[in-house]
Formats: structure tokens, C-alpha cells, sequence
């Protein structure tokens, strides 16, 4: 199911403006990819390349490769409904739809791409998605509330059980923890490290001390002005990004002596 992302030689604009340049990058499988730098470096912007999310925008586009699975996600003939579904996203908010019972909100992707499902099948989906995003015990006798009835890291998980309710073989996350609390962040945080043994997961975060906890690979963005593009600086082991960079900008980044 996992999938492994090469990606070579990606630009990314917003109509005339690059706001990414060059990023090549393998994505490995069945691991955490955790991206961190200064904001406005391009991050986000990458990450919605990789599900074909950033050319919703008026005038955006990309150039250059992101190859799945042998096949480029860019390629004329792809259709990016397709993309999203195998490349799920979770948002840096919550975004449960609140007229949705918790049970609806789990099937909303599914239904979306149209699968019919039988009741029975819904049912077993909706349990499983829970389970896998460890929100089950926590729900199971409520399915018919409102999605917006639960906590803020209740809804982060049920957007994360929504994700993967749909089978996609890539997880994104844009910051899943930034309005969290310490709680509510360490369960994503562990619900990531079991989530990896089935899915490629790709993480945007602020948060050194997640960086090091959650992901196995680490890649370093940078800007070097306002107006210039973000730029990917260096990627490598998490362990070795955080003990021995190559590269003085990212110890700056890492040990908080930046800008």
C-alpha cells in the first residue's frame, strides 16, 4: 500500500513568483518525512505539490517530477481527483465538517469519490478508520454527534481517521499539532509512529523536538530573503540532521541561533 515519492528538479509558482525552487527529494516508504525551516520558506507549498493540492489556487503550477510508484503525479494523463485520493492530507486545524455526525465525517472522503458501500460495509470502515486513528474507545457510543462536538485533538484525530478512511497510500501533514495541546499532541505524535508500519507519511512542522521524536528522515528548507524562493538546504537521517548537519545554516535553524 505504502508508496515511495522521488521527486527531481520541482519548481513551484504562484502565477510569475517561484516560491519553491529545485527540490529534488526520495520520500521513502513506509516512514516519517518530517520538512522544517523558517516560515514562508516554501514548505506547505511543497507538501500540496505532492497531492497536486497547490494547483487549486488561481495560477499556481508546478515544474518538474514527482514520481509514485513509477508513475509521474505531473504527467498529462494523471487526474489529480486520483492523486488525492492515494496522497491523503490532514490541515494544520481541525476541519471536521460540522453539520456531519462523527460516523459521516469518517465516510465523507469515501462518499466523495463516490463508492457505494453497503451499511454494513460503512459500519466496519467507520470502526476501522477509528481504530486506526485511536479515537474508537473514545467514540464508539457516540457516532451520530456532531464531529464538532469533540475536542480539538478528538477532531484532529477524526480528520486523520477521515484521511485514511479512503485507503490512501500517503499521509500529509501540514502542521497537525500547531493547535494542540501537550496531550492532544503526543497521542498524534504516537498515532504517527503506528501509522508509518502502513503508510508513507510526510510531516510540515515547527517543532524541533517533534521533528527528532516522530520522523526517520529529516529535510531542511531555507529562504534567503523576502521575495527569493525556499529552497531545500539538505535532507538526511533524523538523527544525523540533529547531531552532525552539513551545513552551518541548518545547526542555526536546528539550535535556535537563526536569522
Amino acid at each position: 500500500m505504502s508508496k515511495r515519492i522521488d521527486v527531481s528538479d520541482l519548481n513551484v509558482y504562484y502565477s510569475d513568483f517561484l516560491a519553491v525552487a529545485d527540490v529534488s527529494m526520495t520520500i521513502e516508504e513506509r516512514s516519517v518525512t518530517a520538512l522544517i525551516g523558517p516560515s514562508g520558506c516554501g514548505k506547505s507549498t511543497f507538501l500540496r505539490t505532492l497531492n497536486r493540492m497547490h494547483e487549486v489556487i488561481p495560477g499556481a503550477r508546478v515544474e518538474g517530477k514527482a514520481v509514485m510508484d513509477g508513475q509521474d503525479l505531473y504527467a498529462s494523463d494523471v487526474d489529480p481527483v486520483e492523486v488525492r485520493r492515494q496522497v491523503g492530507m490532514v490541515f494544520q486545524r481541525p476541519n471536521p465538517f460540522p453539520t456531519m455526525s462523527i460516523a459521516e465525517n469518517v465516510l465523507a472522503g469515501v462518499k466523495l469519490n463516490n463508492r457505494r458501500i453497503s451499511k454494513g460495509d460503512a459500519s466496519d470502515l467507520v470502526e476501522s478508520s477509528l481504530q486506526g486513528a485511536n479515537l474508537w474507545t473514545e467514540v464508539k457510543d457516540r457516532l451520530d454527534r456532531p464531529g464538532s462536538s469533540l475536542s480539538g485533538g478528538q477532531q484532529q484525530r477524526l480528520c486523520i481517521a477521515r484521511a485514511i478512511a479512503v485507503k490512501p497510500d500517503v499521509l500529509l501533514m501540514d502542521e497537525p499539532c500547531s493547535a494542540l495541546d501537550p496531550i492532544s499532541t503526543l497521542a498524534i505524535e504516537d498515532l504517527m509512529a503506528e501509522l508509518k508500519s502502513e503508510y508513507t507519511i510526510v510531516i510540515v512542522t515547527h517543532n524541533m523536538q517533534q521533528a527528532a521524536r516522530v520522523s526517520d528522515r529529516t529535510a531542511f528548507f531555507n529562504i534567503a530573503g523576502t521575495g527569493k524562493p525556499g529552497r531545500l538546504i539538505e535532507m538526511d537521517e533524523t538523527s544525523t540532521m540533529f547531531s552532525s548537519p552539513n551545513v552551518q545554516a541548518t545547526e542555526d535553524y536546528i539550535s535556535g541561533r537563526f536569522g
